[in-house]
């Protein structure tokens, strides 16, 4: 099988396309052939940076295709299922970057009828951080209600994460208010379904969102808590719960410690990588949910461009994430 490598860390030329061996599924295990694989921020920096121990890394935490094999005390997929992946090169030298992929089958979904590949590689870290932030504080988990009468402000709505994070909320019922950086973010937010989108670089984002919700929003979904926290302190409400997903803008946040007890708020970091196994199924079950009401989508008329690199492409696949590109980037593996 084709599987795309790296034997040591560094610029996106460390990768390469080689021959393997193909894989066989142990107990508890399901082999995937890989249709799309997903690539994300964490793939070029894991690339990037120390090296993992592994003698070869094949990246990818994200892809979608259809079960080939399934391992000894494996219940509840079969050979045909069409599936997503989530966390599949966590802890593995071998991700969804590969024409076969073998994963615990925990970390392998059924994909609902009508949902395409694409959908289902650009699942995985994107809708599971969403899901996560979404979910802070008491809402424990997502449905067609459960944020109903609460108000929701993601920053940074035309990223992956805000993307979804956007779509969840509005089909769990949520008025969602979304800041961006320029027009063509703005329309892609309101694509996504936001009900109100600032742009931060022209408008009052506080008094643009206390004129939305004059008590507060009650939940924020923050990429930027560096260079936003006084904004975000500023429009929650009392017991309102700041969800931080990312460290864009600033490596320290510094909190001012009367200003943010005398509201009460909350503080929920999220880190995928060391997320309960329980609460990622409760995420994988609810985002599956949400794709089959059709709420959860990719492409243009989503707010999310989608970008297709052939396998042999994988580095600029790496090089166009690594360079911000405004969408989501797959890598097509087969047809599909």
């Amino acid at each position: 099988m084709r599987a795309v490598v790296y034997r040591e860390t560094g610029p996106s030329s460390v990768l390469e396309v080689v021959d393997r061996p193909v894989p066989e599924p142990g107990p508890g295990e399901v082999r995937v052939r890989v249709v799309r694989s997903g690539v994300n921020p964490t793939d070029w920096k894991f690339r990037a940076g120390p090296a993992r121990g592994w003698d070869e890394v094949s990246p990818g935490q994200d892809g979608a295709g259809v079960v080939d094999a399934v391992g000894d005390g494996v219940t509840g997929l079969e050979v045909g299922d069409r599936v997503w992946l989530l966390l599949a090169q966590h802890e593995r030298a071998y991700g969804t970057a590969v024409e076969q992929t073998v994963q615990p089958a925990a970390r392998v979904t059924r994909l609902p009828d009508g949902a395409g590949f694409d959908v289902g590689a650009s699942l995985g870290v994107p809708a599971v951080t969403a899901h996560r932030a979404l979910t802070s504080g008491d809402v424990g988990r997502l449905g067609p209600t459960r944020l109903a009468g609460r108000t929701v402000l993601v920053a940074g709505g035309a990223g992956a994460v805000g993307n979804a994070a956007i779509q969840l909320a509005r089909w769990s019922g949520a008025t969602v208010v979304s800041t961006v950086s320029s027009k063509e973010k703005a329309g892609l937010a309101r694509a996504a379904g936001a009900d109100h989108v600032v742009d931060y670089r022209s408008e009052d984002v506080a008094a643009r969102v206390r004129e939305i919700a004059p008590d507060g929003v009650d939940l924020v979904v923050e990429v930027a808590p560096a260079v936003n926290n006084d904004l975000d302190r500023e429009v929650t409400r009392n017991g309102g719960t700041i969800a931080i997903y990312a460290n864009n803008g600033g490596e320290e946040l510094t909190l001012p410690i009367r200003p943010t007890f005398s509201k009460n708020l909350r503080y929920q970091f999220v880190l995928l990588y060391l997320v309960a196994p329980e609460l990622l199924a409760a995420a994988q079950e609810d985002v599956t949910a949400a794709v089959a009401a059709g709420a959860l989508r990719v492409g243009a008329d989503a707010g999310l461009p989608v970008h297709h690199f052939p396998l042999e492409q994988a580095a600029a696949a790496h090089d166009a994430v690594e360079a911000g590109t405004v969408g989501k980037v797959l890598l097509d593996v087969a047809a599909g």
